[in-house]
């Protein structure tokens, strides 16, 4: 199963991280689970950046779909809405798309580290993982997402704002 983490902080996100996530589809060999938006605080984010919408998406991969793949589709679908070369880092942006799992598969390489490196010390990504694979046992900590999340202390301030959001 994929993982995909999405976020959005400036333009109007609810309405682009809605589209992305339906656009997910294309990549996908069945269904894709969506989660809720969230509201969440920029996390290592320039002061005064503004609060994010996150969501998550899970699906199979089409056949012949790779990782490397996947994740240069991904560049380009935040390219297409806006984003550009980051001059300072977490800067705000339209659309951020963040592969985080791809089945088991493991990468490290200098431009791509799969699964996510962060991914499991921030709630803004677990909450929303947590409602579309919460028994996904993630690579590398034997742990599910559930129990990661549960296990989590952190100051973000995560708020569930929108159900089934695609």
């Amino acid at each position: 199963m994929i993982l995909i983490g999405l976020g959005s902080n400036r333009g109007d996100s609810r309405r682009i991280v809605i589209e992305a996530m339906a656009r997910l589809a294309e990549y996908s060999a069945g269904e894709v689970r969506c989660s809720s938006l969230w509201q969440t605080s920029p996390v290592d984010c320039p002061p005064d950046s503004d609060d994010f919408i996150n969501a998550a998406a899970a699906f199979s991969a089409r056949d012949g779909l790779t990782p490397e793949g996947l994740l240069s589709a991904l560049k380009a679908m935040e390219v297409e809405y806006g984003r550009g070369a980051a001059i300072v880092k977490n800067a705000p942006r339209e659309l951020d798309l963040d592969l985080l799992l791809y089945d088991q598969e493991t990468r490290n390489t200098e431009t791509f580290t799969l699964p996510h490196p962060r991914a499991v010390d921030r709630l803004f990504v677990l909450a929303p993982a947590e409602e579309v694979l919460p028994d996904a046992i993630w690579p590398g900590t034997g742990r599910s997402i559930r129990s990661l999340r549960a296990a989590l202390e952190t100051d973000e301030a995560v708020q569930r704002i929108e159900e089934s959001a695609a």
